[in-house]
C-alpha cells in the first residue's frame, strides 16, 4: 500500500455496454483497495461525472493526481484532460501519461491470445481504437512491435475509427500476405463497448476479449500498472517550501 497521498482521479473513457462499466469499476475499485488516498473515477465521454466535475468536487484540500484509464496518448488525454487539469482544477494537479505502451499491456495481450487458442503460426493484428493524433498512432505502433518481439513474429495494426489502415484492411492483408495462416486479432481495448464489438466481429479467425473481462477480477499487472502511473506523477508536484 501507499502512503497516504493525493487524490487519485481515474477517468475512463465511459460506456453505455453495462459490462465494460462492471470492468472498469472493478479495476477502480482494485486499485482503491492499494492506495491509502481518496479514489474518484470519472469519464470524458458517454457516463457521468465528467473530469471538470469531479477536479471541482473532489473532497478534502490534498493535491490531485489524474492517471487516465487510457490506453494511447491522444485527444482524450492531450486536450479534455490536460485543458481540465490546467483551467478548472482548484489546487496543484499532477496528470499521468496513458497507460500505454507498457510492457505489462504486451503480457496481458499475449495472455489474451493463448487464451483465445492463437498459437506461433497465426498471423495477429493489433485491433487498436485509433485516433486522429499521431502520437497515438504512434503509441499502438509501438505495442504491436512489442507483442511482435514477445511472440517472435510480425505483427500488424488495425484500427477501429480515425486511423489508417481500418481492422478488415488490415486483416485482409494479412491474409493475403499469409494465406497458409489463420489471423488472430489481439484486442487492443481496456474494456467490453462499443469497439470491442466492432473487434469481435471482424472477419478473423479469432478475436480476443479486451484486456479487462467482466467477469474477471482485473489482472494483477494492470492494477500495479496504474498505482506506479500514480506514484510517480505523485513525485512531479511540487513540495512545498
Amino acid at each position: 500500500m501507499t502512503s497516504a497521498g493525493p487524490v487519485l482521479v481515474l477517468p475512463s473513457h465511459g460506456t453505455g455496454d453495462p459490462s465494460g462499466q462492471r470492468a472498469i469499476r472493478a479495476l477502480v475499485d482494485a486499485v482503491t483497495e492499494r492506495v491509502d488516498a481518496p479514489v474518484l473515477d470519472c469519464f470524458v465521454d458517454v457516463q457521468q461525472p465528467d473530469v471538470p466535475t469531479t477536479l471541482t468536487t473532489a473532497p478534502g484540500t490534498a493535491p490531485l493526481v489524474i492517471v487516465p484509464l487510457l490506453l494511447s496518448t491522444g485527444y482524450h488525454v492531450r486536450v479534455d484532460i490536460a485543458e481540465a487539469a490546467l483551467s478548472v482544477a482548484p489546487r496543484p494537479t499532477a496528470v499521468a501519461p496513458a497507460l500505454g505502451p507498457d510492457d505489462r499491456l504486451v503480457d496481458l495481450l499475449a495472455l489474451r491470445l493463448r487464451e483465445a487458442g492463437s498459437d506461433d503460426t497465426d498471423h495477429v493484428v493489433l485491433a487498436a481504437a485509433g485516433s486522429s493524433d499521431p502520437d497515438a498512432v504512434a503509441d499502438c505502433a509501438t505495442v504491436a512491435a512489442a507483442l511482435g518481439d514477445r511472440l517472435k513474429a510480425e505483427v500488424t495494426v488495425g484500427f477501429l475509427a480515425s486511423a489508417e489502415p481500418r481492422l478488415d484492411e488490415a486483416i485482409s492483408a494479412a491474409r493475403d500476405a499469409h494465406p497458409e495462416s489463420r489471423v488472430a486479432v489481439a484486442t487492443y481495448l481496456l474494456a467490453p463497448g462499443y469497439f470491442a464489438r466492432l473487434a469481435a466481429v471482424a472477419d478473423a479467425d479469432l478475436v480476443t476479449a479486451p484486456l479487462l473481462r467482466a467477469d474477471e477480477a482485473p489482472p494483477a499487472g494492470l492494477v500495479d500498472l496504474v498505482i506506479d502511473r500514480y506514484t510517480q506523477a505523485v513525485q512531479t508536484l511540487a513540495v512545498p517550501a
